[in-house]
């Protein structure tokens, strides 16, 4: 059916017991989560068509903006994409939002795909509503859906809405409350129906259920289902309203969005229960003087940076001072239309305004990060980025600086080997859709590849060696000798330099220099690659006192160094990671033999302390297998399992020595 031609007439009850919001009405924001091909989009689209005229702004291809007008009130749905790459922008999202809608497919062993988005609003703590979506094409029964659900739920789901079937097909819905019964028409508003008498069982069944768990929020409930009185319908709404508000539970709705079924009461369900814009500002830990918060952020290649900005307290005027500077231009979410200021509750755009940075809860005068829970995930997709053209590298340092402004999920950092941008991403589609920003909005091309392993060399046993550097040809003569031992340290103690000579052989003036040339020898063992984890005495030397000098007991130093270290039994060393994996409890079993297949060591696993359904699994393995991991993981939990990576320690690599990459041996 075409959804410009929904209504906003109810196909619930809640219309008959709540009156209009007096005064004028702050924007109401909700954000739109769920996994890929769950119809997000859909859905978000036909809400936002319930007024004549919406409009919508989209960043970086992954969140979509949709402002519109629902019973005369400002309302704006932030559509968040779906899989684990665009997750990083679910967190600032929820923190300009008054509550998130989570769409369930209709599918009980899709479930788990939902379970990141149950985790993320649960530590978010903001009010949540489910949305099992494609009740038209349904693959298991609703109470196995919600049952699945409740699995990574910590907050009881309460179903709201029970299906009125008709054979295999789902045609309407009963709500819990009201007890009336609802039939969808196709391009029309729901028909107030008589409840079907096949459905009769099943809704008192549901109902008592959803009475029950409210009752655990309210002695008076709870007295009336003891004493077998059934409750006023305007009680149980009011107390739905303040338990959703206060995200002590969960509801779930129905509806099929790509035929307008259920838009209306899911758009009724947050209008009533989801609480005012000020809510946010307390889950934000925003402080009194907080006038925006800053959600989002986009590079325009016309118009500069943008921030997406939700007006706090006095809201932002255009102009005047926000986070220690002048904001510039204000924009409507048509990018188009300039408004002098923000209102408290309200969405616009900051133009011109580059000391803005998403992520930020803005006062006057300063700045405070966003709560942890809206941070991204570890990056789990880590590439060397260069330019395409040498040209551009000074424009790709500074494109990928403002890059990191915007992005929540980007994270940057420098490879000590090569001196080369890293690029943490969340996965390659991420990586993909950054190359194509940096491309068409910057003009910069990229080429990219995985970041090479941190090898290491050492030596087993001690050895004494002895060196004369002398030169005599050509300008003034070069004469140093040095005798010293090269002798392994423990794991992790790095580099020492010591000196026992004796008699002056050695003037103290030529010692530092000599440390500074064995230390330089060390950048490039036998096998090409760093050596650590060593001591060097020099014992012993002599010098001249006319060619002697601090260059000639370097260059002696470092030529020592790199003679004795083959005769020092020298061995390459791996780094070994620590690996924590946050992942669903279901798919722990497969990543047991994953782990020893990457030659890694489980250490154990254990359920998480307060996310329901989660597993947290250790385990230590070879950075080498680092993007194998990442791989593995995302096949083997259906993209909803993450890790965070420490570095552990290095020990020996058993088997065949890898090249050093060019860049380290061209740095060796």
């Amino acid at each position: 059916m075409r959804c410009d031609r929904i209504r906003a007439t109810p196909d619930c009850a809640a219309d008959d017991r709540i009156t209009a919001r007096k005064g004028i009405a702050s924007m109401r924001v909700f954000t739109v989560l769920g996994p890929s091909q769950s119809g997000k989009s859909t859905l978000v689209e036909a809400i936002s068509r319930l007024d004549s005229r919406p409009t919508t702004f989209d960043l970086s291809e992954t969140v979509h903006l949709h402002g519109f007008s629902y019973l005369e009130e400002p309302w704006c749905a932030i559509d968040v994409d779906g899989g684990s790459d665009a997750l990083a922008f679910a967190g600032p999202a929820m923190a300009i939002s008054d509550a998130a809608v989570i769409v369930v497919p209709p599918d009980p062993e899709a479930a788990v795909l939902c379970a990141p988005y149950l985790r993320l609003v649960e530590e978010a703590r903001i009010p949540a509503f489910l949305f099992i979506n494609r009740m038209d094409n349904p693959n298991g029964r609703i109470r196995d859906i919600v049952a699945a659900l409740q699995a990574y739920c910590s907050h009881h789901i309460a179903l709201r809405q029970v299906p009125i079937r008709e054979g295999d097909q789902v045609v309407g819905a009963v709500d819990l409350i009201s007890e009336r019964a609802w039939k969808y028409r196709e391009g029309e508003p729901s028909a107030l129906i008589e409840l079907p008498a096949a459905a009769v069982e099943r809704e008192q069944e549901a109902r008592a259920e959803l009475l029950e768990a409210l009752s655990d929020f309210d002695d008076h409930l709870l007295e009336q289902l003891i004493e077998d009185r059934q409750p006023p319908s305007a009680e149980v709404y009011d107390l739905a309203a303040r338990v959703s508000q206060n995200h002590q539970l969960i509801p779930a709705y129905l509806g099929a969005a790509n035929h307008g079924n259920g838009l209306t009461r899911m758009m009724k369900a947050l209008r009533h229960e989801a609480p005012e814009f000020d809510i946010a500002a307390g889950r934000d830990a925003a402080s009194e003087q907080a006038r925006a918060i800053a959600g989002f952020g986009d590079m325009r290649k016309h118009m500069g940076k943008i921030v997406v900005l939700r007006g706090l307290g006095d809201g932002v005027k255009a102009h005047e001072a926000l986070g220690g500077d002048t904001v510039g231009s204000l924009l409507e979410l048509d990018a188009r239309s300039q408004i002098g200021a923000l209102a408290a509750g309200q969405i616009g755009l900051a133009v011109k305004s580059d000391h803005l940075r998403p992520g930020h809860i803005y006062d006057s005068a300063g700045a405070s990060d966003l709560p942890d829970w809206a941070r991204s995930h570890p990056p789990g997709h880590r590439q060397l980025v260069s330019p395409a053209h040498e040209r551009d590298d000074a424009r790709l340092s500074s494109a990928l600086a403002r890059m990191n402004e915007i992005d929540p999920g980007l994270h940057l950092g420098v490879d000590e080997g090569t001196g080369h941008a890293v690029l943490g991403c969340q996965g390659p589609q991420h990586l993909r859709r950054i190359a194509t920003k940096l491309a068409e909005d910057f003009g910069v091309e990229i080429t990219s590849e995985p970041v090479a392993t941190a090898y290491r060399e050492t030596i087993q046993k001690p050895v004494e060696h002895h060196h004369r550097h002398r030169k005599q040809s050509g300008g003034a003569g070069q004469f140093a000798d040095v005798l010293l031992t090269v002798e392994p340290l423990p794991r992790g103690a790095g580099f020492q330099f010591d000196e026992v000579v004796k008699g002056g052989a050695v003037p103290k003036t030529y010692i530092p220099s000599v440390a500074q040339g064995a230390e330089e020898a060390l950048a490039r063992g036998p096998e090409g690659f760093p050596v650590v984890d060593v001591k060097v005495t020099l014992k012993d030397g002599k010098h001249h006192a006319v060619d002697s000098s601090d260059y000639a007991f370097r260059t002696a130093g470092k030529a020592a160094v790199r003679e004795a270290l083959p005769q020092a039994k020298p061995v390459v060393l791996q780094p070994i990671m620590r690996a924590e994996i946050h992942l669903p409890s279901m798919f722990v079993g497969d990543l047991v033999p994953a782990i020893s297949g990457l030659q890694g060591q489980v250490l154990g696993f254990e359920a998480h302390p307060s996310a329901a359904g989660w597993e947290i699994f250790n385990a230590l393995l070879p950075a080498v297998a680092e993007d194998e991991l990442h791989r593995m993981l995302a096949s083997s939990s259906r993209g909803t399992g993450w890790v965070r990576l420490s570095f552990d320690h290095y020990e020996e690599l058993r088997g065949p020595v890898p090249k050093p990459s060019r860049e380290t041996a061209a740095a060796g």
